[in-house]
Formats: structure tokens, C-alpha cells, sequence
């Protein structure tokens, strides 16, 4: 991992932690029209999706959830669990809010593993790869049983 990551992603953590919310945002351009909440911390990276299971009975996430591959969560390394992020892809223009519910990507240069739900949303499925903005909102007060990498 280089340096401006690391600190991308420690600046990410710590904004996080202090709560400091910095002004309102408008509605998610996706399937959730009326989500508005207060914007904690940007960051841009590169996003992947994982898990073509069907939806029901998948494999636990780390948090100890059932994957479910259509709904609207993703993998972050350090994000507690239980944070929400909106996820856009410049190349569509397309957004989606996703709950933090798995550990990864465990891939260099990744940033979030989105549910192919997620992926489909934004238009990353075709790719499998590609940039997107971060945008964390919050949520994340234990919203997870188990920490750590994912069980599978």
C-alpha cells in the first residue's frame, strides 16, 4: 500500500472516529431516492465486486451475516460495520448506498468490495473493476457481531 493510501484511508479512519459531520448531502441517484444523510469523509479508489452466489443461503460475512449477492452491502477494511457509504461511479454517473457488512478487498489497489446487488446499481458489473468516489455517511455504532476477515 503507498503512502497517500495509507493516509487517504487513516485520515477516512479518523474522520470517522471524531464524528465530524461536514454539511448535508442531497439524494442518491439509484433505487434510493429520499436517502439524505450528513457526509463524514471522501475518498476516490478502485472498487470490485464479489460473490455471484444466489441470494439466499450464501456464505457468512464477517460480521456474520448471510452474503446475500443481491442486496446493497460491501466489504471495507476498516469501516466499522454497519457504515453507510454511497458509492459512485464517474463512468456511469450512477450512485448506491451500501451498508459496510465484510472485511476486503484483500486485492492491492482496492478499496471496497461491493455485493454484486451493489455493483449491478452503479454499472461495474461488466467491468468487474472500476474508480469510484467513497462517500461515508455513518451508521456504523457495533452494527456487526464479529470483526475481522471474512469467514468462508
Amino acid at each position: 500500500m503507498n503512502y497517500q493510501t495509507l493516509t487517504g484511508l487513516t485520515a477516512l479512519v479518523a474522520t470517522l472516529a471524531l464524528s465530524t459531520a461536514a454539511s448535508a448531502t442531497p439524494s442518491v441517484n439509484s433505487s434510493q431516492p429520499n436517502v439524505k444523510q450528513q457526509l463524514i469523509a471522501q475518498s476516490v479508489g478502485q472498487a470490485s465486486f464479489y460473490g455471484n452466489e444466489a441470494g439466499e443461503g450464501g456464505p457468512l460475512t464477517a460480521n456474520g451475516e448471510r452474503y446475500n449477492s443481491g442486496g446493497l452491502t460491501a466489504a471495507h477494511r476498516t469501516l466499522p460495520f454497519g457504515t453507510r457509504v454511497r458509492v459512485t461511479s464517474p463512468r456511469t454517473g450512477r450512485s448506491v448506498v451500501v451498508r459496510i457488512n465484510d472485511r476486503g478487498p484483500f486485492v492491492g489497489g482496492r478499496v471496497i468490495d461491493l455485493s454484486v446487488g451493489a455493483a449491478r446499481a452503479i454499472g461495474l458489473t461488466g467491468s468487474g473493476v472500476g474508480t469510484v468516489q467513497m462517500d461515508v455517511l455513518g451508521g456504523g455504532e457495533g452494527n456487526g457481531r464479529r470483526h475481522g476477515r471474512r469467514h468462508r
